[in-house]
């Protein structure tokens, strides 16, 4: 189960990181402020989950720069930027580096709540994606290597009989395999399996070629 997310709040300007805080909490959205985003890097490795508001312009490290270092680390959380005005260019470059929205100030309170809702909405559906894949390598963890090579089959839509022939062994014992597979997959129907397949990522199953 998913925990609430968490907005991260990054300005150098009290009163612009202030406001923003106090209107998130007024729309009960979670929130945490900090001064730099020297000082959001610093908590990161322990930080809740959600999404991050950066100003653009900040002294040691910019909110360009900010998007450089979460891209290297892997951060999924989306970024909102916050642009002063004639900052388009840097605007630009932040979205090129993965910026969900930017937001030139000054900006309608709605419009920051809009563009807020809208990320989280995001994040949420990536936690569940993730989540979901987690738990599908889980069960492709406990195939045997002969279950891996029939549901390599399976997900290529070839056919019981086909299968049996490529792997050298009865059609029968392969409709053994097959329930074992969707078993452990705990797959409603074929359709389920492929579906797996696909958020799973899974494109070539390694086998140790044994049966057990």
């Amino acid at each position: 189960m998913l925990s609430n997310p968490l907005v991260h709040v990054i300005d150098d300007d009290a009163a612009a990181r202030d406001s923003i805080h106090f209107l998130l909490r007024s729309h009960k959205i979670d929130a945490q402020i900090y001064d730099s985003a020297k000082a959001f890097l610093s908590i990161l490795p322990t930080a809740k989950s959600g999404c991050i508001i950066t100003d653009v312009r900040m002294p040691e490290i910019s909110g360009v720069d900010l998007l450089r270092r979460l891209a290297e680390m892997g951060v999924k959380m989306p970024v909102i930027v916050i642009t002063g005005h004639g900052d388009l260019q840097l605007a630009v470059e932040a979205m090129k580096l993965g910026a969900v929205d930017f937001l030139e100030k000054p900006f309608e309170d709605q419009v920051l709540i809009s563009s807020v809702k809208s990320a989280l909405g995001r994040w949420q559906e990536g936690a569940h994606k993730e989540a979901e894949r987690a738990e599908i390598q889980k069960r492709l963890a406990t195939l045997s290597g002969r279950e891996r090579d029939v549901l390599q089959g399976l997900i290529a839509g070839k056919p019981n009989k086909i299968i049996a022939h490529e792997l050298d062994i009865s059609p029968r014992t392969i409709e053994v395999y097959r329930a074992n597979v969707m078993s452990k997959m705990k797959a409603a129907s074929l359709s389920d399996l492929v579906r797996m397949a696909l958020v799973s990522g899974v494109v070539n199953l390694t086998s140790d070629k044994q049966s057990t």
